[in-house]
Order: C-alpha cells, then structure tokens, then sequence
C-alpha cells in the first residue's frame, strides 16, 4: 500500500512540523511571558492560553496521532520497521509530559498564579520540545528514506 503509507507519512510529517514550530513559540516567547505576568492577570491571562491555544493544537495533534498509528501499520517503502516505533515513543513521550507535567501546572496557574509556576513551564517544557523537534527529525529523515 504505498499511496496510503506516503500520505500517511506527509500527513505526520506536516503535523508534527506544525507542533514543532508551537512547541517553540510557546518555549520561547509565551511560557516565559507567564512566569512574569502580573499575578492579578496570570489567572486570565492562563485560562486564554489554554483555550486559544487548544484551537490551534487540536487538528495538528489529531492528524499526527492518527498518521501515527497509520505508520506503525503501512511502514513507507526505505524506512527501517523500527523507524515510526521510536516517533511513536517520542509523541507518547510528549504527550505524558503534557498530561503529567504540562496540564497539572496550567491548572495551577489559572487557580492560583505564581511566577514560580510560570518558571517551572519553561523548564518542564523542554522534555515535550526535545520530544516534537526529534519527531520532526525523524519525520524529515523518512522522507527523505521515501524519496
């Protein structure tokens, strides 16, 4: 099936890379914002992070996931069989950090404000950073085996 691997495989690649380029904006620019907000905004201001933020998540993250799966079953033609285990590993990765260290201090922020949680987004982010730009790697490197 090598139509369905390749778009399978185009699919993840432009998700994952959509998730990359979030992942660093909010690395850089956004979660460093909220460790200094004004702590009688931060509540706010967190509430709209997450909201604004899961409307350009959602389709990027669902396409990935799926295209995921779809990898694991039509591995593309030139790509070891290993290859799309470990991007799976690094989106399970990421997304353990997002459930287990990401969500809890957004909780957090929104309820109860602090720098310090703002500080500890940045550094608990980092795992999820290392994670998507890996996939991203990975993903090109596929590709690039496909082409």
């Amino acid at each position: 099936m090598p139509l369905v691997n390749d778009i399978a495989l185009l699919l993840n690649l432009l998700g994952t890379w959509m998730m990359v380029g979030v992942i660093w904006f909010v690395q850089l620019v956004h979660y460093p914002l909220l460790a200094v907000v004004p702590e009688e905004s931060a509540s706010s201001v967190a509430v709209d992070h997450q909201r604004r933020t899961a409307w350009v998540v959602m389709i990027p993250m669902t396409v990935e996931g799926f295209s995921t799966l779809a990898l694991l079953k039509w591995v593309p033609e030139g790509v070891a069989w290993w290859v799309p285990w470990a991007n799976a590993v690094l989106l399970a990765v990421a997304l353990v950090c997002t459930v287990f260290l990401s969500v809890p201090r957004h909780a957090r922020m929104a309820t109860n404000p602090t720098p310090s949680i703002g500080r500890e987004l940045v550094l608990t982010n980092w795992p999820r950073t290392i994670a998507w730009t890996a996939r991203g790697i990975i993903l090109a490197l596929m590709l690039n085996a496909r082409l």
